[in-house]
């Protein structure tokens, strides 16, 4: 009896997964294996609200898998080890694993392959199962990977995805394969109390639903921040959960005639594109993708104001309170939070990038990183320079403030607009709001960035 095993990774689903489908046909038997990886603990990835969504979702597969005649492996320790005796204990030809774009799942593709090989075996890497195109697989002439969006979103546009695969009737296993020790939320400290609930069949059921009622209007309202028009579908997109290929092709490939799909589709292409970047220029996790000789200040007391919320704007802070409660906040809301730490504050993006991490149930390296750097004009962005005023961008995406009554409760007695500029109140009356005078104004701190830019 031939036997096969399929390592999932960030593919936790049995919808539109070629890993496993190609790990069904390579063998009569398939072992569907996940390893709690010790790498990434010690990395400081596995943050808790990343656990115990990741929890749901290995149930979920699991659940899956067993109304298929299967039953997931579960794993934990050092990665290509636990992958090796796991082929070893099965006699397994061949292992299938997804692609991944980070150093860290690079070489971990490296060293398995090379482990694999020395027992006879051999590692199957697929491409186009995280992401729609392949890192790589679109590049300028002379180049390994394109640094501006719009000449890749062409490129990328213009690029056949595949067609997605149905979920297998039957996932036969080897006959001795036992329930596995499923780690569940309780005993996860740190997790934030609003987590959404993870798994492939949410996933679905929320994809459906959004689909049919949301993404028409999805370009005129995903930076509304009081509507909460976006998708939220980044946890399962980020755990795999759900296919971007899939989701690509419900949407109607991103058809011109209908804008919100344009826009949504968009933003399915701006993961890609930063899956890309991170593939050819692996050390932008870290470092400045283009240094622009920022000399960052230090300030313990305004960072720790900004993760707190109580920073003094009150979109700022209610997007910060959002990001505590649910471990996710809006696209508009990260790039509000990112300027104003960045442009406004002038702290160094990296302190940003740690708390995001350390909390966005969604966070990855290549998309966190990136947008980071976007936002704090040392990455991608073709106009490094830009600030978003905090007071603007309220009064632009929030107008009546609704968002941020909903997470700033200390200024729900604040009618409309008002509520974004608590500093103009009288002395009495703003004494009787608990709430922080703003931590710098804005055209000390705009001057302030200027200068360190030599942009005055």
């Amino acid at each position: 009896m031939s036997v096969s095993v399929c390592l999932f990774t960030a593919d936790l689903r049995l919808h539109d997964n070629p890993v496993l489908r190609a790990a069904l046909r390579s063998a009569e038997r398939v072992v569907p294996l996940f390893v709690l990886d010790e790498g990434v603990h010690a990395a400081g990835f596995d943050a808790p609200n990343r656990r115990a969504f990741l929890a749901d979702c290995l149930a979920g597969l699991d659940a899956g898998l067993r109304e298929r005649g299967g039953r997931l492996v579960l794993r934990s320790g050092e990665a290509v080890a636990e992958v090796c005796a796991v082929a070893d204990r099965y006699g397994a030809r061949e292992v299938h694993v997804a692609a991944g774009s980070s150093a860290y799942a690079q070489r971990r593709e490296e060293r398995l392959g090379a482990a694999l090989a020395r027992r006879g075996r051999t590692l199957r890497v697929h491409d186009a199962v995280v992401t729609v195109v392949p890192p790589g697989a679109q590049v300028p002439q002379g180049k390994d990977h394109f640094a501006v969006f719009t000449p890749y979103f062409r490129r990328w546009r213009g690029t056949a995805a595949r067609k997605p695969l149905a979920a297998p009737r039957s996932v036969p296993v080897p006959a001795d394969i036992g329930p596995p020790d499923l780690p569940g939320r309780a005993g996860i400290a740190g997790v934030s109390p609003g987590l959404a609930t993870g798994g492939e069949d949410e996933a679905r059921r929320r994809v459906t639903s959004w689909l049919r009622t949301s993404l028409d209007a999805y370009a005129d309202r995903n930076s509304d921040l009081a509507a909460d028009a976006t998708s939220r579908l980044s946890p399962h997109l980020h755990f795999g959960t759900l296919s971007a290929t899939e989701l690509v092709h419900r949407a109607g490939l991103g058809h011109p005639a209908n804008p919100g799909a344009e826009a949504f589709v968009r933003q399915l292409a701006w993961r890609d594109f930063h899956q890309q970047v991170l593939a050819a220029r692996p050390q932008a996790a870290h470092t400045d993708y283009r240094p622009r000789h920022d000399r960052w200040r230090h300030d313990d007391a305004e960072a720790q104001a900004w993760r707190d919320g109580r920073t003094g704007y009150p979109v700022i802070d209610a997007a910060m309170r959002q990001l505590r409660h649910e471990g996710w906040m809006p696209g508009r809301a990260r790039m509000l939070t990112a300027s104003f730490l960045t442009k406004t504050l002038y702290l160094d993006w990296r302190v940003g990038a740690r708390h995001f991490l350390d909390l966005l149930v969604d966070g990855d390296v290549a998309n966190n990183q990136l947008n980071w750097q976007w936002t704090a004009g040392t990455g991608t962005d073709t106009r490094p320079n830009r600030v978003l005023n905090p007071t603007a961008q309220a009064r632009r995406h929030d107008p009546r403030g609704d968002y941020v009554r909903r997470w700033v409760p200390e200024l729900a007695g604040l009618e409309g607009a008002a509520v974004h500029e608590p500093w103009k109140l009288p002395p009495r009356e703003r004494a009787r709001y608990d709430y922080p005078a703003p931590l710098v104004e804005l055209p000390a701190a705009l001057a302030r960035f200027t200068d360190a830019r030599g942009l005055g």
